[in-house]
């Protein structure tokens, strides 16, 4: 069990797409939507995960989570069980500084959308953003995907 610690920001132009050292494929469904926890069913490429997030901190920068790599048709199994909506999303993958920085381009209901995502080790941890990053919306539950699954991008 760990804490995860994110920023996350808008992406404005797709030139990330040059800078990426990898892309995946990614569906996931939920099966808790509640604002103490959401549980999560995720398919990336070749590997599932269910996945367990607490509610994040007052900065929205900090949250319990719990991840384990299951079966991929035990996870096809769930996402049938998983609320109605599901977020696909392409998943970039671009070095930055000491960093990773995950961009997730949103396909279906949530197209338009383009989130990035950097992992920390501290809340207070700098980092070095590529000029291609926008608008910090950490803590904008909007953008969470729990809730965009919920109310997609393609609605507001």
């Amino acid at each position: 069990m760990s804490i995860e610690i994110e920023r996350k920001f808008l992406v404005h132009v797709d030139d990330y797409k040059k800078e990426a050292i990898q892309s995946t494929e990614i569906k996931q469904g939920y099966l808790c939507t509640d604002p103490q926890r959401t549980v999560r069913v995720r398919i990336k490429g070749n590997h599932a995960y269910l996945t367990i997030k607490g509610q994040g901190n007052e900065s929205g920068m900090s949250r319990f989570e719990w991840e384990k790599e299951i079966p991929v048709d035990e996870a096809n199994q769930l996402l049938k069980l998983s609320l109605p909506g599901m977020i696909d999303k392409i998943r970039y993958e671009v070095i930055s500084g000491n960093h990773t920085i995950e961009v997730d381009e949103f396909l279906g209901d949530n197209q338009g959308l383009t989130v990035a995502e950097i992992e920390l080790k501290n809340e207070n941890e700098s980092i070095l953003l590529p000029d291609w990053i926008g608008m910090e919306v950490t803590g904008d539950q909007r953008y969470y995907n729990a809730q965009l699954m919920l109310v997609p991008y393609n609605t507001w």
